[in-house]
Order: structure tokens, then sequence, then C-alpha cells
């Protein structure tokens, strides 16, 4: 059978179209080829399947001003209204009677970050000439409309930064375009017959008899039949059931806990300054509701953030705000669930993990999204060490496919000492997966803990993006059926 017998009718309309205009617009192919668009571009991607047209796409992506970068844009940066406004040291307390507690927790970060000043026992001192960034540039570019990178004059970290921040939203807008192909221009040379062609005989044309005159679309015997798929697990939730599974061998209790938690477990517990930038509206989901705190443990705790408690340490300095902790927040951690079953089990042996949904103001891109999975996990006993933590975690990353396992140091608020565990993927390198350590004695301490803790935190959906072979994480949320059906139900 020749090529242009293998055409539908809508597909010779769509080359003929093309033949005239060599590339165009779905919209302008619409127009000439007198098809709706998606009946065009169907026909479209067909005849690329055929070789006969090639399709492109190209993203344009945009940004614009939130209210709230808008605000900022006009009035400056909270870290650029404080540093103007701070002449001389001055005391933490005394900025937040001045500007809003979350402006003052906002721009604490930021000031230590792009070292215009630094904190010292509670106390903001700046460091000197505070010159305006690329941020700060960039939002003054803005003029009311969305504008490309190219536009702003940005580039992508700091547009990231700004995106983090929720000053910006970031706007993807498709643009394809359909061209002949050399093989399409010479069929079409040939001559298409527009001819309606009958594909399937019903009953109706049997009793007119009207199928006499029709011509019948030939009946393919080589066509490849269509695949037939299986019903299965979806692919993340196999996933995070094989890392339940693994733990669960390796002796580990799998426990639970509320998605609402509040801010003395989420935070205080696990020794986070009550002034620490995670905690503001740019990390964390904030609720409108209180909770009692733990009349055994939060006297213990506010005196470890003050003063260290009693051990040698000097804690945060500063008064602990109370009414701080008693705030509900949607979990941005399972360690929250890990450290209350900790206080509730303060003698050893406690072997146990977690893997649920945790929460974060993040910015919706290819990486990251509001919602994750975190697997979290405890042991403590007595004489654990930073040795058996390092064996824990290569063993369950050898069970889960990953031959090359290594670890680099690093920080986190809670443990010490800490690292990030990593894994080599060909074609990536060393790919990051987590953190873990030993907790501090101020987290141990104030809850009756004695003996070591060895802790961990491992990014589930980034795990899946490697076992799975994705580059968006988003994928993992959406509809697409095909994907869904082609999935292997095994890969090495």
């Amino acid at each position: 059978m020749s090529v242009q017998e293998n055409l539908t009718i809508n597909e010779k309309k769509v080359l003929l179209a093309l033949e005239a205009l060599g590339s165009a617009a779905p919209e302008r192919l619409e127009e000439k080829s007198e098809l709706q668009v998606d009946a065009a571009m169907q026909a479209a991607f067909m005849l690329e399947e055929k070789g006969l047209v090639s399709v492109s796409e190209k993203v344009l992506e945009h940004y614009s001003l939130t209210k709230e970068g808008e605000e900022y844009t006009k009035n400056g940066l909270p870290e650029r209204q404080i540093i103007d406004s701070l002449k001389v040291p001055t005391s933490l307390e005394e900025l937040r009677n001045h500007f809003s507690p979350q402006m003052v927790g906002i721009a604490t970060g930021w000031l230590v970050k792009k070292g215009w000043a630094k904190v010292e026992n509670g106390v903001m001192v700046p460091s000197g000439k505070a010159y305006a960034g690329k941020d700060e540039e960039t939002l003054a570019a803005f003029t009311g409309k969305a504008k490309t990178l190219e536009e702003l004059g940005s580039d992508e970290r700091t547009i990231k930064d700004l995106l983090k921040r929720k000053l910006v939203i970031k706007h993807e807008e498709k643009f394809r375009t359909v061209s002949i192909t050399d093989a399409g221009n010479a069929l079409a040379a040939q001559g298409l017959v527009l001819e309606e062609e009958i594909a399937q005989l019903t009953p109706d044309l049997l009793k007119s008899g009207n199928w006499k005159e029709k011509k019948f679309r030939p009946y393919r015997l080589d066509i490849t039949p269509k695949s037939l798929y299986g019903a299965k697990i979806h692919p993340y939730r196999r996933l995070i059931e094989q890392m339940r599974q693994i733990f669960l061998e390796m002796g580990f209790t799998e426990i639970k806990g509320g998605i609402i938690q509040s801010s003395f477990w989420n935070f205080d517990a696990l020794f986070q300054p009550q002034d620490h930038p995670a905690r503001d509206m740019q990390d964390t989901f904030h609720l409108g509701s209180t909770c009692q705190l733990p009349a055994e443990y939060f006297e213990k705790v506010a005196a470890m953030h003050e003063r260290g408690g009693e051990i040698d340490s000097c804690g945060w300095g500063g008064i602990w705000d109370r009414e701080l902790a008693e705030r509900n927040v949607l979990r941005t951690h399972t360690t929250a669930v890990t450290v209350k079953y900790l206080a509730d089990h303060p003698k050893p042996p406690v072997k146990a993990f977690c893997i649920d949904r945790a929460y974060r103001r993040e910015t919706i891109d290819p990486t990251h999204t509001p919602e994750f999975e975190q697997l979290e996990g405890v042991v403590m006993d007595k004489d654990m060490s930073f040795a058996d933590l390092l064996g824990l975690l290569a063993e369950f990353y050898h069970r889960i496919g990953f031959e090359e396992v290594r670890f680099r140091p690093g920080y986190f608020p809670y443990t010490e000492p800490s690292v990030e565990p990593e894994v080599y993927v060909d074609g990536l390198g060393w790919v990051e997966l987590g953190g873990a350590g030993v907790f501090r004695k101020e987290v141990t301490e104030p809850l009756g803990i004695k003996e070591p803790v060895l802790a961990w935190g491992l990014g589930v959906s980034r795990l899946a993006m490697l076992k799975l072979g994705l580059k968006d994480l988003r994928l993992l949320y959406q509809s697409d059926i095909d994907w869904l059906r082609k999935s292997e139900v095994c890969r090495t």
C-alpha cells in the first residue's frame, strides 16, 4: 500500500495546507485546513509519525509580581527596610516592637545571608555598606506587566530566590509550529485526492445500499495491534511500599502522627531558634489554632533555648515565647512525629521510622511541591555511634538499588555531627538524598533521653525521580494515563 493510500482525509487536508504554508502555528493551520484546531493537530501528530511533517514546541517563561512583591517593590524588601533603619546595634526584641515580628523573622535570615548584618546574643549588628543586590534590581525592573528573564536583565539564581520568597510568579506559554518535511512536499506534489472514506460497514449502510457508492479505507494487516496493559500499583506508591518493607525487614517499627502539629514539637523541641527564617510564612503553613504545651517538657525546653538548660550549652539567648510555641502548623517534616515518639518512649531500645507527607510553602516547579513525602527514622540505644548511623543508611540505599553510597559533612539545627548521604547515578554523578546525624543533647536532655539517638530524614520524591527516571516531579501527581500504563513494574 502506498503512503498516500494510508492517509486519512484530515491528514491530507493538513498536508495540503502545509504545502502552501511551509510551516504554521496551530491557529493558522486550523484556518487553512478548515479543520478544528484539535483535529488539525491530531492529524499533524499522525503525519509526524509517518515522517511527513515535524512538530516543534517552544516554551516561553515570563514572570509577574505577586501582591507581596508589589508591596516590597514599593516599600523595599524587609531586609532593606530594617538595614536602612539600623544605625547602631539593636536587639531583636526592639526591632519586633518597631517592625512586625513576621517582617523581622523574614529579614533576619536574608540580612545574614547577604552579609549586611549579623546576630550576636539576640542583637542585630550592621556589617557595613548594604549595596543593592540583583534581587532588588530585578524587582525594580517590573513595570506592572509580565516580563521574560531577558527583559528583566536578571539571572536564573536571582529569579529562583524571588520565586521561593513568593515575590514573583512564573508563567509558561507554549508555542507549537508544524512544518512540512521534504518527504511531505514530495508526496503532496503527486496530488492528493480528498475523498471521504468509510472506516466501518454499518447496518444503515447495508440496509440503504449506499455502501456500493462509498470508498472504504483499506484494511491493514501490518499495523501493530493496540497494546494491552494490566492493572498495577502506582509507581510512586509501589516505591513507598518498597521503602517501608525494607525498614520493616531491618527490624524497625512504623509510627504515625498528626498532620497538624504544634510549633513546639515541629520546631522548639528540636532546638530550632524561634527567630529561625524557616518558621516564617515563606516556609511554613501557619494555622489560626493553638494547642496546650506538654507540661512535663515545655519548661525544660524553654530553659534550654534561653540559657542551655543544665548542660554545657549557652542556648540561643533571649526570652522563649510560649505563645509562639503554642501555634499550630502543618508539619514541615515528619521529625515532629519521631521526636514526640522518643519523648513518649525515653527508655532504650527504640528503633522506629515514619514515612508520610509533609507541607511547606514551596514554589511548584520540576523539583518542588508544597506537599511531599519524607522518610524519617530514629535509633536510640546504649553505645550507639556515628558509624552505626552510616552503616544503617548505606544498607538501606544498597537495598533500594544504589551500589555506590558516600557521605559528606552537613549542618542541621538539631544534629551534631551531621551528614548528607549521596548516591551515584549514571549520567548525573553524585546526588544528595537527605540529611542525617546524631541528635544534640539540647534536643534529648529536656525530653529525659539519656542515650544517643541516631536520626535521619530522606527525601522520598527525589529518590522516586531517580528510580523512575523522571525529570519533573509533578508527573507523580498528574493523571498521565500513558505514563502510568507504560511504567515498569521493576526498574534496575
